[in-house]
């Protein structure tokens, strides 16, 4: 796929490949990757570069890259872009083999946040090239896609049901210039007119422990990290590298109440909370019981909203290797 360079990551057969979404952050990341590439090869030396065209892009080109013995894979982009190298990686099956990279250009910078690299280009720069390394977790997940056939994915950060699902869709249709804040805002407004309560049935295992539980919930989030939604801290207690997901799942008496509940989530001060529920897991299942709630009960995987319940989803330990 590359030929050898010279000024590679040391050991490599291959320069990294750095993967580009144009359209990240209303377009910022296309428009200031030039300087974003002279940084890079200040400190990496040659890179190669591949800008996505569509979504699922960045999913095929990271495969591609790590079958072709690509050490190092650099995201440049939103969540979403992370979200697909990782899936591009752990498809190939070389997660143990293949580093990712990432630096942050898009609207929610959630993962980063519970990797504790700063939102300045040199930091995410300095954390690629300091050679460091650190194997997380990663969720494997069956769900319904949008045309109801039953399909695959992995998530990397939060996997959350609900709300955040309607939320996902609405932030992709809105404009991001006004700043990730606002946009997850406007969505959320938007949201609150036509999300449902859900009644959930889950098979939960931990550790080979198996129970059921029922929710009623306007949202449950799985989470491997701690922040989603642009900065809301969903789960304080979330580890990537712990070998078990925490569980959330937060209700309230009606849409407005659960509104003035949810802009506690960015502080972290939501979990003794009426209506919280706070479990973990390292396998999980779960279906409606209210089917009238399907349609708008939807997915938010890593930021991308991908479809719909039912869904299956089992932790698979030191499944990815990060540069950070």
């Amino acid at each position: 796929m590359h030929s050898q360079m010279p000024g590679a990551t040391e050991g490599a057969r291959e320069p990294p490949l750095v993967i580009v979404n144009p359209r990240s952050g209303g377009g910022q990341a296309g428009r200031t990757f030039s300087e974003v590439r002279r940084v890079l090869e200040r400190r990496l030396g040659a890179v190669d570069v591949a800008f996505t065209a569509q979504p699922a892009h960045a999913i095929e080109l990271a495969r591609e890259a790590a079958l072709a013995g690509t050490e190092l894979v650099i995201a440049v982009g939103g969540d979403g872009t992370l979200h697909e190298v990782a899936n591009g990686v752990l498809d190939a099956g070389v997660g143990d083999r293949t580093g990712v990279g990432y630096v942050g250009q898009g609207t929610g910078g959630d993962f980063r946040r519970t990797l504790g690299v700063e939102h300045r280009l040199d930091a995410y720069v300095e954390a690629i090239a300091s050679g460091r390394r650190r194997v997380v977790d990663a969720g494997k997940l069956l769900y319904r896609g949008p045309d109801g056939k039953q399909a695959r994915r992995w998530f990397v950060n939060i996997l959350s049901a609900g709300m955040g699902g309607l939320v996902d869709r609405y932030v992709s249709d809105t404009t991001k210039v006004v700043g990730g804040k606002a946009a997850y805002f406007w969505a959320s407004a938007r949201a609150l007119v036509s999300c449902q309560r859900a009644r959930l049935r889950c098979d939960v295992s931990l550790e080979g422990e198996q129970h059921q539980r029922s929710l009623e919930t306007f949202m449950i989030a799985i989470c491997n990290g701690q922040y989603f939604g642009s900065g809301m801290h969903v789960a304080p207690m979330a580890s990537p590298d712990d070998g078990r997901f925490e569980v959330v799942s937060m209700d309230a008496p009606g849409k407005l109440a659960f509104a003035a509940f949810s802009r506690r989530i960015y502080e972290g001060r939501h979990l003794t909370a009426p209506g919280v529920q706070h479990f973990a897991c390292d396998r999980i299942a779960i279906d409606l019981e209210n089917e009238r709630a399907r349609e708008v009960f939807l997915l938010d995987v890593d930021g991308e909203p991908l479809g719909g319940l039912p869904l299956e989803v089992e932790l698979v330990k030191r499944a990815l290797t990060l540069r950070v």
